[in-house]
């Protein structure tokens, strides 16, 4: 049985991705978990989580990280730089209106009793990206 919880990295997608991040930590791989997140009209659960968990990671590198950030993810952010960091919150908040707009995940939140507490950790998220 796999990890499933409202924040943003309890769940088995978000844990793979923070593992792939963590070996190539470069914004790069942040803009297109962020970009997959609208480039269709409709967002796949497993892409959602990822550009989630993407967003946590541009906060947490304003030093705006949730108080549930995963500690061994650290360091990759302590080396991470953006070439634009305004370029890169206004990618991540676009990515996360995206999924709270039209996807599978939000979905599938919307249909669970944690529905309103899913969504007020999104919420949250955008405010720690502005």
């Amino acid at each position: 049985m796999g990890a499933w919880g409202h924040r943003n990295f309890d769940n088995d997608t978000a844990a793979d991705y923070v593992a792939t991040f963590q070996e190539n930590p470069v914004e790069s791989t942040l803009f297109e978990s962020l970009e997959a997140a609208f480039e269709d009209e409709y967002v796949d659960a497993d892409v959602a989580s990822e550009a989630l968990a993407a967003a946590e990671i541009v906060a947490a590198a304003q030093q705006k990280a949730t108080s549930d950030f995963p500690q061994d993810l650290l360091p990759s952010i302590a080396s991470l730089h953006f070439t634009n960091p305004e370029s890169a919150k206004k990618l991540a908040r676009r990515a996360v209106k995206a999924i709270l707009k039209e996807s599978e995940l939000q979905e599938l939140w919307e249909e669970g009793d944690d529905y309103k507490s899913w969504r007020a950790v999104q919420r949250e998220l955008l405010e720690r990206l502005t």
